[in-house]
């Protein structure tokens, strides 16, 4: 059961897996561009990749690299861990994250929040165990 909770919570700390909040994003607001997470030891850059969105870690602290170096990933900058996350329709993205501390790729939501955060929720188990994180825009 404790493995099971660490893994989501690795799962949304690393980046997110990711949001079912129901509020629509404001129109104009994009889910392109930079985000750092609420501990400030990742930033994210959200881009087009074909029809989806991806997101590769742009800076990592020294303390969050050293926490995947020990999971066996020797580098973040330049990792990608949104992968192919497409529009719901309902104002949402679904896709898969990568996370770099555990090695591990899961399903994940994404959603951009009319106070222009981006809220992400990850789950294991089919849903038993989830978790949720908020990330930052950057300017």
């Amino acid at each position: 059961m404790r493995g099971c909770l660490r893994a989501v919570s690795a799962v949304v700390l690393a980046t997110a897996a990711l949001a079912a909040a129901a509020t629509p994003p404001a129109q104009g607001q994009t889910i392109n561009g930079e985000w750092r997470n609420m501990k400030n030891t990742v930033h994210i850059r959200a881009y087009p990749c074909g029809d989806a969105v991806c997101g590769t870690i742009i800076w990592a602290s020294p303390k969050a690299q050293a926490s995947a170096r020990d999971k066996g990933t020797n580098r973040l900058e330049g990792t990608q861990i949104f992968r192919e996350f497409r529009p719901t329709g309902d104002g949402g993205y679904t896709g898969r994250v990568y996370v770099p501390t555990m090695g591990r790729t899961f399903s994940g939501r994404l959603r951009v929040m009319p106070d222009d955060t981006l809220i992400g929720k990850g789950c294991v188990l089919g849903g038993l165990f989830c978790k949720s994180t908020t990330w930052v825009r950057l300017n």
